[in-house]
């Protein structure tokens, strides 16, 4: 167990997927003091509070700040006293994005900003990890790709590594590009340690998948539920996966090895070892559920990568991290995660309502 005391952690979006995860790595395997901020806006985020105040057994490891990353001054609050932060909190959804690019420009940029304005400040210089998003790179310029039965692909391409040149494609990959480089040029002009990762699609357990964020679960739970899916385009696109849990081990890793991480960008993803189109997942959730996931076909949604796969080898040259869980035993772990926690899962079932704010209090609200 990795003991530190009087470390100080402000997870921003720490109450959502990937922040809990954090969260409860921390919480249970070191002795930091652990901030989550988070709006508690998203399906899932007040279970996943309870969810860590009862890991932290009600003790002062953990606070809580209920607010939004718009709000400059409770954030420089939360920053002053922080030796890392990772950054999570996000406008997370293209089509969001489409029918409110003003929304997603505040949260995603302003948000992102009133951040690293605030380490900025601090006399911290805290070490800052921000998580970016593959949508950067839009199309990839690839040309056509051929195509099999359940899948496109490109012959001779293994993967986008960090090289590939920006192209944003749609209002959400604008307001990320521009914070990704928000991130790193502000820890180069003002000297405090930031890390950026692109990632592809992260799955795992403590996700609440929708139709527009976290589709691997999505289409899981959906299967589990008896319930049909919509398909925008013909199925065939592909992606890699990779595990949440892996990605907590990458944070680590970057972090460990500082200063030869700091101001990098990395492309993280399953890679090439971990792909997978929506047809083939779908084949992959009736072997592990036995349940055929029904589906009903749409128009190809704008901005979509017909083929997207990770080549991680910059990190894994960097740290020696690879992933090590696989698609199949990703969706192993979203299916007990389900089972244990139908009623949230499940938001139709009778017995479950989302717990107000007022409950929250015990956990360090701010104000």
């Amino acid at each position: 167990m990795h003991r530190n005391k009087g470390r100080s952690v402000l997870i921003f979006g720490g109450a959502g997927f990937i922040g809990s995860n954090l969260a409860q790595w921390f919480l249970t395997r070191t002795d930091a003091r652990v901030h989550v901020f988070d709006n508690l806006s998203r399906q899932g985020t007040h279970y996943n509070a309870e969810w860590l105040k009862q890991i932290a057994h009600n003790s002062d490891q953990l606070e809580l700040t209920i607010g939004d990353i718009r709000n400059r001054r409770l954030v420089e609050k939360a920053v002053s006293s922080a030796d890392e932060i990772y950054h999570f909190a996000a406008q997370v959804a293209v089509t969001t994005s489409l029918h409110d690019p003003r929304l997603d420009f505040e949260v995603n940029v302003e948000g992102t900003f009133n951040i690293l304005d605030a380490a900025r400040k601090s006399h911290k210089k805290p070490f800052l990890l921000y998580t970016s998003t593959n949508k950067v790179y839009g199309d990839l310029g690839l040309g056509k790709p051929k195509r099999s039965d359940t899948r496109y692909f490109h012959p001779d391409h293994m993967g986008v590594s960090e090289s590939q040149p920006l192209d944003f494609h749609s209002p959400y990959g604008c307001s990320k590009g521009a914070a990704d480089q928000y991130v790193r040029d502000f820890g180069r002009i003002y000297g405090f340690p930031v890390v950026v990762f692109r990632m592809s699609c992260i799955a795992g357990p403590r996700q609440f998948g929708t139709e527009d964020q976290g589709w691997v679960a999505h289409f899981l739970y959906s299967a589990l539920q008896r319930k049909g899916v919509t398909l925008y385009g013909d199925g065939r696109q592909v992606r890699d996966v990779l595990c949440v849990k892996d990605l907590i081990r990458a944070m680590q890793a970057v972090q460990q090895y500082l200063p030869q991480t700091a101001e990098q960008i990395y492309n993280i993803g399953g890679g090439p070892a971990n792909t997978t189109s929506l047809l083939e997942l779908m084949e992959s959730i009736r072997k592990l559920t036995g349940v055929r996931l029904n589906y009903h076909v749409d128009q190809t949604r704008p901005g979509d990568q017909q083929v997207y796969i990770t080549d991680h080898t910059k990190l894994t040259n960097h740290t020696g991290w690879k992933p090590q869980i696989s698609i199949e035993q990703t969706l192993k772990l979203l299916q007990e995660f389900w089972h244990e926690n139908q009623r949230v899962t499940m938001p139709s079932v009778a017995d479950y309502t989302e717990p107000s704010w007022n409950d929250v209090p015990a956990l360090g609200r701010a104000s």
